[in-house]
């Protein structure tokens, strides 16, 4: 993720050629699906961790606030 977020901002900031950018977009694709399937397995653990006996457990928790 760390990776993912210092790119888009060096591509933000314009730093790059063309064929540079395209490279790197290409990289950032890559990184999201990557994120992507490291969240849908955090979240098929925490349904298999929520599940008791067959049935689905509604858990309450808390997110912390990250402002």
């Amino acid at each position: 993720m760390g990776e993912l977020e210092a790119l888009v901002e060096k591509l933000e900031q314009g730093e790059f050629s063309l064929e540079e950018s395209l490279e790197r977009f290409a990289r950032g694709i890559e990184l999201t699906r990557l994120c992507q399937q490291a969240l849908r397995a955090a979240e098929q653990k925490v349904l298999a961790l929520a599940t008791e006996g067959g049935q689905e457990v509604l858990q309450s928790f808390d997110v912390p606030d990250e402002s």
